[in-house]
């Protein structure tokens, strides 16, 4: 390995993440959901804080408080759109077609363009709060033009069935590299789109086999139809996970930074095997503590209702007080809440985040020195789109 190539190491551990996500989840709910600005936080310190290119940590410096307010300003100007404009577009429905359908479906197209300017919003704020070597990284504004082209070339890929995916890929990936820096220094996207063609073939075979499962279903073929539907669904899970790992890694090393490069060799059956195995552990343990809780929950009823005098046991929800009924699903329902969250974190994300950082190198080093500091981008209202439509992520 040449001198001037940076492998990037990964030190985060499942206990510590085990520890911070659960204690963070639990303050969550306590808090009527107002310490989740808190864990977003402390979650991505600690992921941030693990990867280290050339032995170098990433810093995540994004406060707390600045997700909360901007939360709050987002929720002020979505209510302003969903009580206004989509009062009046309920009154033109009515009064122009004598019907609602109109004004739920011109609502529904009204919010995706919202979607998109919330992602590349939430983008700008975390890259503008992420440091390595002492250096910001940095976005440049056009969240409207990125929800523009994202509505373009979706609509493009849907009406040709798919088949210009790709190019939508490269094309809204190229919109965002090439407004992002690193201190002084802008990253340049390379390429063409048709080299992601190649592995999206075989999520393009997983869709034409579940449109021929249908075809054949509706030819009458019930059996047929399953097993092709059933080769058609595998096909296409995998298909989904060959081409995300694949069109990141042909992207990702068709990215410059000056004269810096990148190398990343991530391989998706590893991904389809920390998901599978993951939901799979994940799911299991869950499993296990639910049953453990509804026996202790249910033991505990047993003893309440039976100091009471005799009872049927088949009849022990109608037994129980109301309230205690309450509790109890409340107990549940948060249990499975918190519990899934945090196993999520420790089966699947943070195996994903080790394997894509420990196949990534950084090439050219030696140009690093010449990269100078960039001014702190304010942005003072955060992810707070992403958040109030609930499209941000855990971390």
């Amino acid at each position: 390995m040449a001198l001037t190539e940076l492998q990037t190491e990964y030190v985060g551990t499942r206990g510590r993440l085990f520890r911070l996500a659960l204690t963070s989840s639990i303050l969550t709910v306590l808090t009527l959901g107002i310490y989740r600005f808190w864990m977003k936080t402390r979650l991505r310190r600690f992921y941030w804080s693990a990867i280290r290119p050339g032995g170098q940590p990433l810093e995540y410096v994004g406060e707390p408080l600045e997700k909360l307010l901007g939360f709050l300003i987002a929720v002020v100007i979505l209510a302003f759109y969903v009580g206004i404009v989509n009062l009046l577009l309920m009154f033109l429905s009515f009064s122009l077609l004598q019907d609602n359908f109109a004004a739920y479906a011109l609502s529904f197209v009204g919010v995706i363009p919202m979607i998109f300017y919330a992602r590349y919003r939430a983008r700008r704020y975390v890259l503008a709060r992420t440091r390595w070597r002492g250096l910001r990284f940095g976005m440049e504004p056009g969240a409207w033009g990125y929800a523009g082209r994202a509505c373009l070339h979706w609509g493009i890929t849907i009406l040709t069935l798919g088949l210009l995916w790709p190019r939508m890929t490269f094309a809204l990936e190229k919109y965002r590299t090439d407004r992002t820096f690193f201190g002084s220094e802008r990253f340049v996207q390379a390429g063409r789109w048709q080299m992601l063609y190649r592995p999206f073939r075989p999520l393009l075979a997983g869709l034409v086999g579940l449109g021929t499962a249908v075809l054949v279903a509706l030819g009458g073929a019930t059996q047929a139809a399953l097993v092709v539907g059933g080769f058609g669904t595998f096909l296409t899970l995998y298909g989904l996970a060959h081409y995300k790992v694949h069109s990141f890694r042909l992207l990702t090393n068709a990215k410059s930074l000056g004269s810096i490069g990148f190398v990343a060799r991530p391989r998706p059956w590893r991904v389809l095997r920390v998901y599978f195995l993951g939901n799979l552990i994940a799911g299991s343990l869950m499993a296990v503590f639910m049953a453990a809780l509804v026996a202790a929950l249910g033991g505990m009823a047993i003893a309440i209702v039976g100091s009471m005098g005799e009872f049927d046991p088949m009849a022990l929800g109608a037994a129980l007080p109301v309230w205690l009924n309450t509790l109890a699903v409340i107990v549940i329902y948060f249990m499975i809440f918190v519990g899934w969250g945090v196993l999520q974190h420790v089966f699947v994300t943070l195996p994903l985040a080790r394997h894509y950082a420990e196949t990534l190198d950084v090439t050219g080093s030696h140009h690093l020195p010449g990269i100078q500091q960039r001014d702190r981008d304010e942005f003072t209202e955060a992810e707070g789109f992403a958040e109030a439509l609930d499209l941000g992520a855990a971390i």
